[in-house]
This record gives C-alpha cells, structure tokens and sequence, in this order.
C-alpha cells in the first residue's frame, strides 16, 4: 500500500492512499485530518469542537473493479459509514472538472454516468471527494488510476457468462 501527501483545496493536509489488489481492481482513499483548530473561533471552540467531532469526515474512499463497477465509501469519526454502488455498465467516464468557488477555481474528479435512452449522453454526475477537496495533483493520480481501469474494459470484450 502505498501512501502520499498533498494538500486540500484550503491549504490543509490529506493523505492519498492507493491499494491494488489485482490488474482491473484498485482502491483509493482519501483521508483528511478529523480536526483543524484553525477552523474554529476562540469564542465558540468547545461547543464546535464536540459537534465537529461527531461529524468530522475522515476518510472518503474510491473502490474500482474493472468487471463490476465503482464503490464510493465515506467514513466519518462518528462511526457512521455512507457506501454507494456505481455498476460500471453506467459508467460513461471519471473525469476532472473545474469550478468557480468563492473567487477560487477549483478542480473536483466525477463519475459521469452514460443516459440508457442516448449512448453519447450523460444522465447524471456524480462528485467525488467532496469533503476532502483533493487539489489537482491529487485528483490528477486518482484519474490517472481510474482510467487505467477503465481502458481495460474498452479493450476487453464483454463475457457473457457462457463458457
């Protein structure tokens, strides 16, 4: 397992971990620090530092199988896990977007999901990390991980279970 620092979107420290467990199916966590003091203001630090605590996110976590699809897990400190399913039948491609926040530009990854009724079309987007807010190198070796996979199934024909 390998492991790598980077920075989030406002400047605070994350940790990029990467997990190959076989040629089409690779597991990437993103985890961020369940606690920056700066954050909080003197006045009210106490009664934001036991609501934070209990809903601070620690880790968000990528799982992509080539053969089934994309796990998105979000972990927080509460002990609360959120998991969602992506068949990769849906999926049309993850791709780095931008956007304008508070005067910023910002680079976020997504899941673009294929519409049923228009093969070029996209139903739905889906954002990942979005509490950790990866900078761009970050997003950019999670993208790089992703479509490896996903240029595995363009060049592997589909089974079809019949053998």
């Amino acid at each position: 397992m390998e492991e790598r620092r980077y920075r989030s979107a406002s400047g605070g420290p994350i940790a990029l971990r990467a997990r190959q467990h076989s040629a089409s199916c690779r597991e990437l966590a993103v985890r961020c620090p369940r606690l920056q003091l700066r954050s909080l203001s003197a006045v009210t630090s106490a009664v934001w530092l036991a609501a934070y605590g209990l809903f601070v996110l620690s880790q968000e976590s990528l799982l992509v199988i080539g053969s089934l699809g994309i796990q998105v897990t979000s972990s927080y400190a509460s002990g609360k896990e959120s998991t969602t399913f992506i068949e990769m039948s849906r999926v049309k491609d993850v791709v780095i977007n931008e956007a304008i926040h508070m005067q910023k530009v910002i680079y976020y990854l997504c899941i673009l999901l294929q519409d049923p009724g228009d093969p070029q079309g996209v139903s739905e987007v889906v954002p990942l990390f979005q509490s950790s807010k990866p900078r761009l190198d970050c997003l950019i070796e999670v993208y790089k991980s992703c479509q490896e996979i996903l240029e595995q199934r363009k060049t592997t024909p589909p089974s079809n279970g019949i053998k």
